[in-house]
């Protein structure tokens, strides 16, 4: 159980100064995956950028990934339940377009613009503060593999077990200290999971 996002990224904060990494870019996804890089750019001395992504629930229930959208607009689905729900292309593509709309309207919002750092030949630092399914976390792996990053590492405070195995043979290092086996939500490991405001996401990107 951490105290709060603070906590879990000073824990992983530590865990990734042990690893003497170089030429290193902090990439977190918001709201929540910025303060738990906090600690971690003031550890490596690092600022942090931004990797919007977007989840796209299940028509039934939008808490459940389906799928998720990339920086660039493409997106990955499970296959499997889109084939059973039956969901038309139209209208996959219709969330798909939707997904991207918000992607590109909260990178301005929070940077004032939608470019992206130069990952050529960096090591790729992926911060988030949990996982759940993993939809998120895997659309950004991909994308970050079409920019030719040395290296990428994914730090998380709590993951379930079976999607850190699944997920880690796709990166360099999966640094996850938290492995419930009886995973309920990555809230359920806080005991502050307070709502983040966009002014405090804000505060922390412009930190030096």
């Amino acid at each position: 159980m951490f105290k709060d996002r603070t906590e879990a990224g000073t824990i992983l904060a530590e865990k990734l100064k042990a690893l003497h990494l170089s030429n290193v870019c902090l990439l977190a996804i918001p709201r929540g995956g910025v303060v738990v890089a906090a600690p971690i750019a003031v550890t490596l001395n690092i600022v942090i950028n931004l990797l919007v992504t977007r989840k796209i629930g299940h028509p039934s229930n939008e808490e459940v990934a389906i799928g998720a959208v990339m920086p660039d607009g493409s997106a990955i689905f499970d296959q499997r339940i889109i084939h059973n729900i039956g969901i038309p292309d139209d209208k996959l593509k219709g969330m798909i377009r939707q997904g991207y709309t918000e992607i590109v309207r909260r990178q301005r919002h929070y940077t004032g613009s939608t470019a992206m750092p130069d990952m050529n030949g960096k090591v790729a630092l992926l911060v988030d503060d949990g996982i759940a399914t993993g939809y998120t976390i895997r659309a950004a792996i991909q994308w970050l593999k079409t920019l030719n990053p040395a290296k990428i590492i994914v730090a998380v405070p709590i993951a379930p077990p079976d999607v850190v195995a699944e997920l880690s043979p796709e990166v360099d290092k999966f640094i996850c200290p938290v492995q419930p086996d009886a995973f309920s939500a990555v809230g359920a490991y806080y005991n502050d999971f307070s709502e983040i405001k966009d002014q405090e996401v804000m505060q922390l990107l412009q930190m030096k």
